[in-house]
């Protein structure tokens, strides 16, 4: 461990990892609460995979007895997603009365902030406004203002910005306009589950988007919850020896028997994580899939888990140790698990140092 304490003779990288360490281990799972959207977004997993068609009967007893079991499991940490968790804002109190939790929103329905004062919440902009419109099927509706209209200054929300391989150039417009609403930005990779290409097929690579993200890190450090290393290694696939794919996702549902070979391969895992339906019983493969390619997922949250679960991967060199830690760093202070007014200045500080940056 002596390497780790010279690594840590940096201060603001020592009051980093204090942090991280005093806020405790993450036990997360992913749930549905709801199946129902006002919205059929080009792109998104939930209903490409066909997980609305769960037996989805979501009475209160159902409910309230999935929290109580997962609260008895030691779940400490939820993320919700779809559906449009917003159409459940009553259930949406519930959770947050009991865990620490981040919400996924599309934007165009206000969450309350009476009960959900300091509840972190990730409002999607896949673009440009035509791109935008485009992609959530909505061509000619101006979305994305009236999602910044919803949350103009609203500190628990922060952009989580979906780019496609073919649309970096419209990212530092985008990202101006948000940061100019007083928010934040979390930056998404487009998948392309429904299988269009061109412009926007993963397979063409997000060389150039990774270069927009990087600028867009250097120029805004005290807006962005990503990282130069969280961007590179999900835009590439790559994190040291390793290349993305299910053989080392670390988000798997642990009690679904479709991952028992995965249990058992040897690679890291987060042993407590499940991705439950809203059904509130069962399981899926993972939270952004049933049976796609892993190929196709860029999903941003699954590579935090990636390069979180992977520590000692990272332990080779003091960039490679920084670049992890930042990246840590920011996924406790995007989800609150550390006080923003010190957690805040300390990722901008971080982020200014670039390290994890690709050379």
């Amino acid at each position: 461990m002596s390497r780790l304490k010279s690594y840590l003779k940096e201060p603001v990288y020592a009051r980093m990892y204090e942090l991280v360490r005093s806020a405790g281990a993450v036990r997360p799972i992913s749930l549905d609460l709801t199946t129902k959207c006002n919205l059929r977004c080009t792109g998104c997993y939930y209903y490409a995979e066909a997980m609305d068609k769960v037996d989805h009967r979501p009475d209160d007893e159902a409910f309230d007895a999935m929290i109580e079991s997962e609260r008895a499991r030691g779940t400490n940490f939820v993320t919700v997603v779809g559906g449009e968790p917003a159409l459940e804002p009553g259930r949406l109190k519930k959770l947050h009365r009991h865990f620490r939790m981040n919400v996924a929103t599309n934007g165009l329905i206000p969450i309350p902030r009476e009960g959900l004062e300091d509840m972190p919440m990730g409002v999607a902009v896949w673009g440009s406004r035509e791109t935008d419109a485009e992609l959530r099927g909505q061509p000619g509706r101006d979305l994305f203002s009236q999602a910044l209209e919803n949350y103009r200054g609203d500190e628990r929300a922060f952009f989580y910005y979906t780019v496609a391989p073919g649309h970096a150039h419209e990212v530092e417009a985008v990202v101006e306009e948000i940061v100019g609403n007083g928010n934040r930005v979390l930056f998404n990779y487009y998948s392309d589950v429904s299988g269009l290409g061109g412009e926007l097929g993963y397979r063409r690579g997000f060389d150039q988007v990774r270069r927009e993200i990087d600028r867009m890190i250097d120029r805004y450090p005290d807006r962005m919850y990503t990282t130069h290393y969280l961007n590179r290694v999900t835009s590439s696939g790559r994190l040291a020896d390793e290349t993305w794919g299910y053989e080392v996702c670390t988000n798997l549902s642990v009690d679904n028997e479709i991952n028992a070979e995965r249990r058992n391969n040897g690679k890291p895992l987060n042993p407590h994580f499940k991705a439950l339906n809203a059904d509130f019983k069962t399981t899926r493969r993972c939270c952004t899939g049933v049976s796609r390619d892993c190929s196709s997922c860029f999903d941003t949250w699954e590579h935090f888990s990636w390069i979180m679960i992977n520590m000692r991967k990272h332990l080779g060199s003091a960039d490679e140790f920084a670049g992890w830690l930042t990246t840590m760093f920011a996924f406790y202070v995007v989800n609150r698990l550390v006080d923003q007014a010190e957690g805040l200045p300390l990722l901008a500080a971080a982020n200014r140092m670039g390290p994890g940056r690709e050379s």
